[in-house]
């Protein structure tokens, strides 16, 4: 075999209804349902050489990254039967982001879902790339990172058994097919109160839902706002969705705050930013709605006939209480593409 590469773009995601808590072979205790984003992206190039067994050397921003190795390791172990030519071939992964790594905007999701993309792509034989390809790419990726599974797929795209959804998984994602087409085009504008690494990552913050006081409530509670959420896409009702959106954000929060060992990962700012913009909700009656992953930044989401009105708020309101006085502008995107 002569040498080879190839290279994919996978897009990050932010959940409207959480995933947080999981049991073994990363099944999730709850359905969960995600905005795919557009420009929040991981790029990922792989070059294959021949090898007398499995190694591999991986880069984040053109440096060499040791310490992501124990992730990496988990994860190879994992999906080794799904890759064969694996145990005689040599990695060089070269990965980046076109966002901050570890603060809160599932970089993770992302990272795996390219990842795997690259892998797969090295063992198929033709170049379809067709839904079949994707539910693999789905279902493999999510032994990684489990919400890396609904990058696969935008606009929405939904991960775990539910009888909301018929086609509906726990070992991969699917899209929401049957959206009413004109369903509001959403942006995601992310205030970026911290570019740090979290005190906790995700995968720690899920093992500490398998004890958790409140785990039967909160899949109770995950499941009635599931169905509420689709009930709020397929009757274009924003009002309950974003009231959905916003509860789960704060239940997220909530859990992490009543784990044992407990953790708070609001900054001051994120509790300010998320103040004001309930009051610029409530007094100029604007569509808009915030929402978290476990982390400090601020996801704003708002459907495109408000875009002119809440890039003014940020920028004259928000931007003030962000690290730099910096803000990502993205929007729903379709899901990941091949660099040719």
């Amino acid at each position: 075999m002569n040498r080879k590469s190839t290279s994919w773009t996978s897009p990050s995601n932010i959940a409207l209804v959480k995933y947080w808590g999981k049991i073994d072979n990363q099944i999730p205790i709850n359905p969960s349902i995600s905005f795919t984003l557009k420009e929040s992206l991981t790029k990922t190039k792989i070059t294959f050489e021949e090898s007398t067994d499995f190694e591999y050397e991986f880069f984040f921003d053109g440096v060499k990254k040791d310490d992501f190795r124990p992730k990496l390791n988990t994860f190879f172990e994992r999906s080794k039967s799904f890759f064969p030519s694996l145990n005689f071939l040599k990695l060089k992964i070269e990965s980046s982001n076109t966002f901050p790594h570890s603060s809160g905007i599932a970089s993770s999701a992302s990272a795996f879902s390219a990842l795997t993309l690259c892998l797969l792509d090295n063992e198929v034989k033709d170049s379809s790339y067709d839904k079949d390809f994707f539910l693999r790419a789905s279902h493999i990726s999510r032994l990684g990172s489990g919400s890396a599974s609904r990058s696969l797929f935008g606009p929405i795209s939904i991960w775990g058994k539910t009888s909301e959804i018929q086609n509906s998984s726990d070992e991969n994602a699917v899209v929401l097919d049957n959206m009413p087409i004109d369903f509001p085009k959403f942006y995601d504008s992310i205030l970026l109160v911290d570019e740090g690494e979290k005190k906790v990552s995700s995968s720690a913050g899920h093992e500490l839902m398998r004890n958790h006081r409140f785990k039967s409530l909160r899949i109770l509670q995950s499941n009635i706002n599931f169905k509420n959420l689709i009930k709020s896409i397929n009757e274009k009702d924003l009002g309950l969705f974003i009231k959905i959106v916003e509860d789960e954000a704060l239940t997220l929060h909530a859990l992490m705050m009543t784990s044992n060992p407990s953790f708070i990962l609001f900054k001051p700012n994120t509790i300010e930013i998320i103040n004001r913009i309930r009051e610029f909700r409530n007094n100029n009656h604007v569509d808009m709605c915030f929402t978290l992953d476990a982390g400090a930044n601020v996801h704003l989401l708002y459907p495109e006939y408000s875009r002119i009105e809440v890039i003014d708020f940020i920028e004259n309101e928000l931007l003030k209480f962000c690290k730099s006085n910096k803000y990502i502008d993205d929007s729903v995107g379709m899901g990941p593409s091949k660099i040719h």
